[in-house]
């Protein structure tokens, strides 16, 4: 049986969805939210394996709190975001925050099955318009308009693949303070003050 909670703080919505999850024999419900507030609690009573997680609620949104899970648990449930956003930016920080699967709330209830099921046995899941968005913004050329040199972006990449400033240093067989020196300039460039910043705009503005 597939373990399954639902965060969902539309009250019909989570009927419906509760419905969904209780009419399949393969299944068992073993939470149901409004908000992710006490995420770690729930998961450590309830064991779920896949949870189902809306993106806009009260007190924590569902990134964050996939953010939180992925970060505190060592065995951390899939996680499959259901929401009605479609932008690139959403998608991209679900996924960066740990989400396995990205559906739409206007997803039938067999295809929702479905993809718990593809999410429990290891895959990933994504609604076909969601997917089209991911692939694009993959097939769509780079830009550059803030001027970063090659060893600049290359450096970025880097960090947006997580890497440390230790081991971009050992990559390009550069030292630890060239590696800095890099960043400062690309903080500069991109006019932030922060790693995560430039991460998220090197993503947003497909820099890498």
């Amino acid at each position: 049986m597939i373990r399954v909670s639902i965060y969902e703080d539309n009250a019909q919505l989570n009927e419906t969805l509760v419905w969904v999850i209780e009419s399949c024999e393969e299944m068992v419900l073993v939470g149901s939210h409004q908000d992710p507030t006490n995420i770690l609690e729930d998961i450590s009573t309830e064991q779920p394996d896949v949870i189902m997680m809306d993106i806009e609620m009260p007190y924590m949104t569902g990134i964050e709190a996939t953010r939180l899970v992925s970060k505190k648990l060592t065995k951390v449930p899939k996680i499959l975001m259901l929401t009605v956003f479609e932008d690139t930016n959403r998608i991209f920080e679900a996924i960066k925050a740990g989400a396995v699967g990205y559906l739409l709330k206007k997803t039938a209830g067999d295809k929702i099955i479905q993809s718990i099921k593809e999410v429990y046995q290891g895959g990933s899941a994504m609604s076909p318009s969601i997917a089209l968005k991911v692939l694009s913004s993959f097939q769509e050329p780079k830009v550059n308009p803030y001027e970063l040199t090659n060893r600049e972006v290359e450096v970025l990449q880097r960090l947006v693949e997580g890497d440390s400033y230790k081991l971009i240093a050992y990559h390009y067989d550069i030292s630890i303070n060239t590696v800095e020196k890099h960043i400062l300039h690309i903080y500069q460039k991109l006019h932030v003050n922060s790693k995560g910043e430039a991460i998220t705009k090197a993503i947003r503005d497909k820099l890498v």
